[in-house]
């Protein structure tokens, strides 16, 4: 039995791996398009890129691997069962607790893995990836120049551009400067132009134009037409600091806030819907191998196919997780701040609310748990007996 157990796990292991990192190049691809306008229009790397992407996929992985585990499971279990190895296994008289062991161990161990990426590599990546985003935004804002429209660079530079070609050149190009006190305001005007990184910084390298400067004190307008002229760009423009959502916090940090920052202790439902999420969550990797190893070990066989019982099963994985997203969205309805105008029974309700939510995610996670886990034991035999085959009727799937 220990042979045939290492040799189901081994397979129910290269499956699930195979199909959550198709899912993962899946979910790659999609958010790698969030990044790439952001990239090529700031000039950054490709390593910029490559980075962000990366770190979108920890959060991901909460519902790729649960997904993998299940499909892996059917597709494992069902083709064990067409080929006849299932059946000689029941004939020896292995029960489905025996049967469904490899599924739930590695169960276990991806439920323990999805634990340790709630709990601390998503909520990091997450964070990760926000901060870099925002760095790129502010370190390459004084690239950002959107066509027709008057780009308000830093305080003092504006810069206008009619278009932009394929091959970066801008045209069409005015640009106004007063951002040294000291000195007269100046307005450049040039058909063309080139953004351009040395090792000074950036510059705006422009071709073909005029700058304007008017003189308040001798009340003269100064002009130069040039062939080419240079103006200078900020290196970057200054990086405020980011508040961190619920999401992009540790379990440490959500379960110890900052009691001097006023906007941690306003969100203090949220930091608690979120440890209930964090901690339920990660169960339904458990529940969905419960789901289809009942649906595929139970019962009477059909050697003309179980499309039936796999259908079953991924219709109850996707009730269990459209309601438990639905719950997750039901407890955080509820506002983190109460108008001062609402009334007792508007809050009551909205408490109410908060709590069900609550209850129904764990209840989602706990309940089928349970009953699933149920059936698969010797415990339920009779009372399989009764649902399956029906009132005395002679069960076909061996041991119970």
């Amino acid at each position: 039995m220990k042979i045939f157990d290492f040799y189901l796990l081994k397979n129910l292991f290269v499956a699930t791996i195979f199909i959550a990192v198709t899912l993962a190049v899946v979910v790659f691809l999609t958010q790698s398009l969030k990044f790439l306008e952001l990239v090529i229009n700031s000039g950054a790397s490709s390593f910029s890129f490559w980075i962000l992407t990366m770190l979108t996929l920890p959060r991901f992985f909460e519902i790729i691997l649960p997904l993998a585990l299940m499909a892996s499971t059917v597709f494992i279990y069902n083709r064990m069962t067409m080929d006849s190895e299932i059946v000689v296994m029941r004939a020896t008289g292995a029960s489905p607790l025996s049967l469904a062991k490899p599924a739930l161990v590695l169960a276990m161990v991806v439920t323990v893995m999805l634990w340790s990426i709630t709990m601390w590599a998503s909520p990091k990546s997450l964070s990760s990836m926000k901060q870099m985003q925002q760095m790129i935004k502010s370190q390459f804002s004084t690239l950002l120049f959107r066509e027709n429209v008057f780009n308000a660079v830093i305080p003092g530079l504006t810069v206008y551009m009619r278009e932009r070609m394929p091959n970066g050149e801008m045209r069409g190009l005015m640009i106004h400067d007063s951002r040294e006190e000291s000195r007269n305001p100046s307005t450049i005007l040039a058909q063309r132009g080139v953004v351009l990184a040395t090792d000074e910084g950036h510059q705006v390298l422009v071709y073909d134009g005029s700058r304007q400067e008017y003189d308040l004190k001798q009340d003269a307008l100064h002009r130069l037409n040039f062939e080419r002229y240079t103006i200078d760009l900020p290196d970057s423009a200054p990086v405020q600091q980011r508040w961190r959502k619920p999401a992009e916090r540790t379990i440490f940090e959500l379960i110890n806030p900052d009691v001097s920052n006023q906007r941690d202790l306003d969100n203090l439902r949220e930091f608690n819907i979120e440890i209930h999420r964090r901690v339920s969550a990660p169960l339904l990797a458990l529940v969905y191998t419960l789901i289809a190893l009942n649906a595929l070990l139970l019962g009477p066989m059909d050697r003309r196919g179980q499309g039936w019982r796999i259908a079953l099963a991924i219709g109850g994985v996707v009730v269990i997780q459209g309601l438990f997203l639905a719950a997750y969205n039901v407890a955080q309805s509820v506002p983190n701040t109460m108008p001062d105008d609402v009334v007792p029974a508007d809050l009551n309700l909205m408490t109410r609310k908060n709590w069900f939510g609550l209850f129904l995610m764990h209840a989602l996670v706990f309940v089928p748990l349970a009953v699933n886990t149920f059936f698969l034991t010797g415990a339920s035999e009779k009372l399989r007996r009764k649902i399956l085959y029906g009132i005395g009727a002679e069960p076909s799937e061996g041991a119970a």
